[in-house]
């Protein structure tokens, strides 16, 4: 599914308050990181990720590299920080994305 105009405002809406909850340093993005991401997406649905200064990492790979790993959503991509969504396949978590597929 791929996320209109409007389902990005809305995700980018509710991920403004959000602090990074996963850091990406000097050693890139290693398959454990991918499956901590991949964790958190599922149970929360909308995740910042940070870039560190130490890092040789541009956003824009990681956020191609996370999406094809995890087959997650970019919706933002701000400097040095990533908004990656994902619809939990689990219904109790699916909050994010009732509101998501009724918009």
């Amino acid at each position: 599914m791929e996320l209109r105009g409007k389902q990005k405002r809305f995700l980018r809406s509710q991920a403004h308050h959000l602090q990074p909850i996963f850091q990406i340093g000097k050693n890139g993005v290693n398959d454990a990181m991918v499956v901590q991401i991949a964790e958190a997406l599922e149970k929360r649905e909308l995740i910042k990720i940070n870039l560190l200064q130490n890092t040789d990492e541009m956003a824009e790979d990681v956020a191609h590299v996370l999406e094809e790993k995890i087959n997650c959503k970019i919706v933002q991509i701000i400097g040095r920080v990533l908004v990656l969504y994902k619809a939990s396949s689990k219904e109790k978590y699916q909050k994010i994305s009732k509101e998501v597929k009724a918009i």
